[in-house]
């Protein structure tokens, strides 16, 4: 028992040098560090008890794992502790291709919440919808899981199938929805065009490494054809790169004006973005911010700023509220800390987590009541499909009630700047 307890104490001093409270700097005797000690104690007795009571024997890895995993579970949704083989499939996600569902997902009031299904991937044809509640994944239900087991569960190789009992809340009802895995492939920008009386329309998908380069080419491009309003549209945009964000804000704000803070308890992890340039639309050119329950993160950051300048009107439905920023911290094993280090603040001031952004004109989406069936069978009927069964463009904007609604407002707005600026001269 004394080898053991020992051991133990080795333990939980190696955990603390791995969490960053062993630095080497001499502590300093105080109420807190003799209740952290304190509670160590108990862990170890714990852990020790455990180890000599439980009807099977148990590495204490495990323990130790199982420990970090429910220590990180109760800070927030989106800490996490990851072991190895975790880690080592996260860095796979980020660097190559995976076979999933397309979706982006949340604890959110300690339910598995889908922030946005991705334009064009399984589950968005599959009908899935932003703000569904996932309470089973393949009959097994979801309650307690943690994002990193969900994901686990979630992906898959190419081809099979999954089935999500979800729960939506809006309409009240559980549906069984069964979704194919695919590789998912996504594009940042879509739908880039000039629709009626020269309004300039731009989707943003998400926020990759190459879309402000490519945000700005499709602006210099609808310039070229006429374009005098511009339509920025951000539903279901989850987020993605701080920096592309924040390039994409600063091609709207005058020069040195505060686009970000994020702000945390260290210095370090308090960084202050501005904007660097001139901006690429005249003063007098109106635009019409476009988002919804699916609008996180990134896409919230840019809308809240266009919004906080006055330089755009948004309008549809109140967004995610994803706004803090998580960082990446290695462990001596191979393991990870997924741990929250910071929060963004507006230029106003506001913070998003948590909180979202409220549109400046509220607009229900109509269309996403139904799935890609339903849509078939209500709207289309006399539409000419193309070979994939998606309806051409501007047959689809005829039935999106929002981007009506978003065109509406920039005919009032454009009469409203034309008015403004002539009183100027």
């Amino acid at each position: 028992m004394k080898k053991r307890r020992i051991l133990l104490w080795i333990i939980m001093a190696g955990l603390i040098t791995g969490l960053g409270l062993g630095s080497g700097v001499c502590l300093q005797k105080s109420e807190k560090e003799r209740e952290l000690y304190s509670s160590l104690e108990l862990f170890s007795h714990a852990l020790s008890m455990i180890q000599s009571k439980y009807v099977e024997e148990i590495d204490s890895k495990d323990l130790i794992y199982g420990a970090l995993k429910g220590m990180l579970y109760s800070l927030d949704p989106y800490s996490q502790f990851l072991d190895p083989d975790s880690y080592k499939d996260m860095q796979v996600h980020t660097e190559g291709k995976f076979g999933g569902l397309g979706i982006e997902i949340a604890i959110k009031d300690n339910l598995l919440t889908i922030i946005t299904p991705i334009h064009g991937t399984p589950a968005d044809k599959a009908g899935v919808k932003a703000g569904d509640r996932i309470i089973k994944i393949d009959g097994e239900s979801s309650e307690g899981i943690t994002l990193l087991d969900s994901v686990k569960k979630l992906r898959g190789e190419p081809g099979t199938e999954v089935k999500l009992t979800i729960f939506r809340e809006k309409a009240g009802k559980v549906l069984e929805i069964s979704i194919i895995r695919d590789i998912i492939k996504i594009e940042s920008l879509k739908g880039q065009r000039i629709l009626e009386n020269n309004i300039g329309y731009i989707r943003l998908v998400e926020f990759q490494e190459e879309s402000s380069e490519e945000f700005e080419k499709a602006i210099i491009e609808l310039k070229k054809e006429g374009m005098d309003a511009l339509i920025l549209d951000l539903r279901n945009n989850p987020g993605g790169l701080l920096d592309s964000a924040v390039n994409i804000a600063d091609m709207f704000v005058p020069k040195n004006k505060l686009l970000v803070t994020t702000k945390g308890r260290e210095g370090e992890q308090t960084y202050t973005f501005k904007s660097r340039r001139e901006p690429l639309l005249e003063e007098e050119v109106p635009i019409v911010v476009m988002v919804n329950q699916g609008s996180a993160s990134g896409a919230e950051i840019l809308a809240a700023v266009l919004q906080d300048y006055k330089r755009a009107v948004l309008i549809g439905q109140k967004t995610f509220g994803k706004g803090s920023v998580q960082t990446i911290i290695p462990l001596v094993d191979g393991s990870a800390l997924r741990i929250t280090t910071s929060k963004y603040f507006l230029p106003s001031g506001r913070s998003i987590h948590e909180k979202g952004i409220m549109p400046d004109v509220v607009v229900e989406d109509k269309l996403m009541e139904m799935n890609a069936e339903e849509k078939s069978k209500v709207f289309f009927d006399e539409v000419e499909r193309k070979e994939n069964g998606e309806i051409a463009a501007e047959e689809a904007e005829a039935y999106d009630y929002q981007l009506k609604r978003a065109i509406d407002l920039i005919k009032g707005l454009r009469v409203y700047s034309e008015r403004r600026f002539n009183d100027k001269e």
